[in-house]
């Protein structure tokens, strides 16, 4: 079969499988989504990231408003085979949806989750 490489991953029930995004030159976790068969067998091909979005109900490709995509260096499956890693090169050097570089700009300082990362791009100057 062309594509048996999709059956080796360990869907769950709704037909999703957890994806991580890491920067290749940092090794930094930018970002976490989903994905499901058709979204990973389009990343692959492509070489772009592409996600499941649960709220939309439909593919994401990063990047399709923004254009900060996702260009794919490597698709790793972790050893359970149910949590795919890609490590990508982030373009325009944003991830996430606030302006930042990474979604994982909070910490838990004394109680409460504190922004540790400052704003790159206003939302409303990447976002039309």
């Amino acid at each position: 079969m062309i594509n048996a490489w999709l059956d080796e991953v360990r869907w769950t029930e709704e037909g999703l499988v957890p994806a991580i995004a890491q920067l290749a030159d940092s090794g930094r976790v930018v970002m976490f989504a989903w994905m499901n068969k058709e979204s990973l067998l389009v990343t692959a091909e492509t070489g772009y990231a592409v996600y499941w979005s649960r709220s939309r109900q439909r593919l994401w490709r990063k990047g399709e408003e923004s254009g900060h995509q996702q260009k794919i260096i490597d698709i790793q499956l972790d050893c359970d085979e149910d949590v795919i890693l890609l490590i990508i090169e982030q373009q325009g050097g944003i991830a996430c949806h606030t302006g930042r570089e990474s979604c994982f700009y909070r910490s838990l300082v004394d109680g409460q989750w504190k922004a540790k990362e400052a704003v790159l791009k206003d939302p409303k100057d990447i976002y039309k």
